[in-house]
Order: structure tokens, then sequence, then C-alpha cells
């Protein structure tokens, strides 16, 4: 964690020993600038030395790091009494653990949030907040919601999961060229073995490239958000288990050849999406949803998904198109559930684009993507290779988050320094 501290002249008083009678003044040619420093707050020696601590975080996994000793150290540093610990599905098991851990050693009362988790957009701080918490722990993502936008302290653990590096590289060399260049990427937990691997694999005259779409960490992807490649590029390796993530990358960039390589089986595969179905479905889509007259919109209130922003303006697209709408609250969104609103001939949901790609034939009227909808309204033009930008700051119109007429703006307290 990093802290802004600042450089302070240190001053003494003068007595009667020290003071001489005549003093120099030697002036700087050029004024010199005040330099702020940024200074790493250690966690104390004691602490990650504590026997009691490290006997306790041995009962957890030593592959998968939970950052216990920093998490402790935090709790303790801002004096927290309520914490909550918010978990992705495949990590609640490590939970009541984790959850005991931290409360012996801290004093402060846990609260395990068991509501489904997602992904990053899932920080659920309001929650939390309305609790009573005064702290928060967001395990399994990176901090696509910043820390400084939320209604609480929150601490991102990303929990770095250790593989076999060493097979990783064997089934590259085995199977590639190392003079074709070659973009890897993989989820926040494997992010550490990638950057590592593709550092000696240069040193050994590999062309690999590891691109990025900030505000994600460099070689991450998410399954909304991830960058078109250049054209250069010959193929596409996806470090991690699952194909959720991978199918984002896939999909904005349809014709690279894409291998995925599983951590937990040692599995190296050649992985096929089927761009022309998909499309297909969701063109159709749009254009069922262009004869509509009275819209659903779904604001997704799973933690932080839904962004009133885009909200608005979806608002008044549907207006100046002359069309009717209601406004729709829903933590998840089921087919059963919008079917029951019959009268409703298209909805647009704001919450994850892959609902509206993966499972929008599923839904009995057309449930559409901001992206897609704004397509529907003939505000954009239809994108052959589908934008996967929903948090990249590099988007390509004003449904995604991060665009600059939907970025949260930060009030911060008078006299606190940017």
């Amino acid at each position: 964690m990093l802290s802004t501290g600042s450089c302070e002249t240190s001053t003494t008083s003068c007595t009667a020993e020290s003071c001489c009678t005549k003093s120099v003044v030697v002036k700087a040619d050029v004024p010199r600038k005040r330099i702020q420093r940024r200074v790493v707050q250690q966690i104390p020696t004691e602490q990650l030395n504590d026997p009691l601590i490290n006997e306790a975080i041995s009962r957890l996994p030593p592959n998968y790091n939970f950052e216990i000793h920093k998490s402790i150290w935090r709790i303790r540093c801002a004096e927290a009494k309520h914490v909550a610990l918010q978990f992705p599905e495949g990590l609640l098991l490590y939970a009541c653990v984790i959850s005991d851990i931290l409360e012996h050693f801290t004093g402060a009362e846990m609260i395990i949030m068991g509501d489904v988790t997602y992904g990053a957009c899932c920080v659920d701080d309001f929650t939390a907040r309305s609790l009573g918490a005064d702290f928060m722990i967001h395990y399994g993502h990176s901090c696509l919601i910043p820390i400084d936008r939320t209604s609480i302290t929150v601490l991102y653990v990303f929990v770095d999961i250790q593989i076999d590096p060493k097979h990783f590289i064997d089934s590259l060399k085995a199977n590639f060229d190392k003079t074709k260049k070659m973009a890897v990427v993989s989820t926040i937990q494997f992010l550490n073995t990638l950057h590592s691997v593709v550092e000696a694999l240069r040193s050994e005259g590999w062309d690999l490239i590891i691109p990025q779409a900030k505000p994600l960490s460099p070689g991450e992807v998410l399954g909304c958000t991830s960058p078109p490649l250049d054209p250069s590029i010959s193929s596409l390796l996806y470090l991690g288990d699952g194909r959720f993530h991978l199918e984002s990358i896939m999909i904005s960039n349809p014709s690279l050849p894409a291998y995925r390589y599983d951590p937990y089986d040692k599995s190296l595969t050649r992985e096929h999406y089927d761009h022309i179905k998909m499309k297909r479905i969701r063109k159709e889509e749009i254009e069922k949803a262009g004869k509509a007259v009275k819209w659903g919109l779904v604001l997704g209130t799973l933690g932080r998904q839904g962004n009133p922003s885009i909200l608005n303006k979806l608002k008044t697209m549907l207006e100046e198109e002359g069309k009717t709408y209601t406004v729709y609250l829903m933590s998840e969104i089921f087919p059963d559930r919008l079917g029951s609103m019959s009268d409703i001939g298209a909805w647009i949901q704001v919450a994850c684009p892959r609902l509206s790609i993966d499972w929008g034939y599923t839904f009995p009227a057309p449930l559409l993507s901001p992206y897609e909808a704004s397509v529907a309204l003939g505000k954009v033009t239809w994108q052959e290779d589908y934008p996967m930008d929903f948090y990249s700051n590099a988007s390509l119109g004003p449904w995604t988050n991060n665009h600059p007429d939907n970025k949260v703006k930060v009030t911060r307290k008078p006299g606190v320094k940017k």
C-alpha cells in the first residue's frame, strides 16, 4: 500500500553553544522544487514473524496468497470495529477460516457477505456500510472500482495463486514457434506467474506481447473488458481455468487463433468461438428491439454493476426516439422474471454485457446491452468486431463505465491535495 508523504525540513533552535557569530547564507542559483516522495508503509517485522499468526495461516492453502499479514495490519491501523469480507464463489469455502483468523488477531467483528459475487464489478461496499461495517476486504478481483470511490475503506486482495511455471514453459516450447508474435493474457490470480514466465521466455528470444486495456493491469482481461490486438500478432494464449474471460478477448479479436493453458489440469488446448452465430443472434435481437414501443430499463443492483449515468443516457435516447419506458432495479436478471412483464417489447440491462451476449436469446423479449441499445436506437453503427470495452478507458462510446461522460466525479474534502 502506497501513501504520499511530504518532505519536511528539520528545524533546530539556536543555543549559545551552537550559534556562531557570523553566518553565511548560500542561495541556490535555481529555486529548488519541493518534492513529495512516495513512502512504502511496511508491515511490522514482529507481525510478519509472529508464530501464532503464521501458524493460523498454515491452515490455508500454501499456494494461495490471502495476504493475511497485510489484512491484520490494515485493520489494526484503521482501528476498524466491523469488517465485511466478500468472496467470489470459488473462494467462499475459505471464508470461515479467514474470518476466524482476522477476528482473533484484530478483535474486530467479521461479517461474511454470502451474496453471489461474479466479478470485481460486484464489490458491495453499499451493503457492507448498511450492515455497520467500517472496513471491507474484497477477495479475488482487481481494483475495478477505485478505493477513492467506495463508501467505506476497501482493501482488495487479489489472491495470487502460485502454479507450476516449468510445465507451463515446457508446454509453450513444445507447441509454439518462438519467432511468431504471440499475445499472452490471464486473470489477476495468475498475473505474477504470467509476467515471470514471459520475462524468462523473452530472454530466450521469444516474441511475446502483454496487451493492456487500462485501467486493468497489463495482461489482465475481464469477461466484459479486453483490448483489440495489433494485426501483427499471430496467436493468443490465455493462462487460466474456464472460458469466460478468455471469450472476451476472443470476441474482440475474432480472427485470432486462441489457446488456453489450464494450470490445474496442466492442459494446453485450442479454443474456438462461434462468432458468426453470436453476431447473427445479436443482430436479430437488435432488429426486433428497434420495432418495440415500450421498453424496460434494468439497472443492476448487484454490487456496483449498475451505472446511473449510463442509465440516464439511455433514457434520453429513448425519449428522443419517442419510446416509452419503465425503470426497474434488479440484483439478478432472469428470463422468467422479465417474462412476467409481457407488455415490455424490449429490455436494456445496465449490468453485465455478457448477460445479453451469452443468454439474451433465452429471454422472451430482446435483452440488449447498452451498446446494442445504442445500435437499435440509431445512435451508433454496428461494429463487426464486437466491442468488449465496458470498463476500458479507451471505450468506443458512452455505453461504457469509464467513458469521460460516465466517470464518477470524486469530491475531495477541503484541504486534501490530489
